[in-house]
């Protein structure tokens, strides 16, 4: 599990079909208190925006997030953080 903030948004024209009616969402991932590289991330939420902090699951779990078939995803966000104390 891993955080991260959302930065942005990704507009696809095409996408594999089990992705449809899931936002993807530009997540900078935050490692010891400072904001590093940049991933794209299945949103399991379907709430999360710009300026959100968040946590996240990759591998196959990301995968799984979505139940009802196999969604090819190596990172999906989970849930919200509502506070965050260290010094970013």
């Amino acid at each position: 599990m891993y955080t991260g903030e959302v930065v942005g948004c990704v507009v696809a024209t095409v996408k594999e079909e089990n992705l449809n009616n899931i936002p993807l969402l530009v997540v900078r991932l935050i490692e010891n208190g400072k904001k590093t590289k940049m991933i794209v991330a299945a949103d399991a939420t379907r709430q999360a925006g710009r300026g959100d902090f968040v946590y996240l699951i990759g591998s196959k779990e990301a995968a799984r997030m979505f139940r009802k078939q196999y969604t090819p995803a190596d990172a999906a966000i989970v849930g919200f953080i509502d506070q965050y104390r260290e010094q970013l």
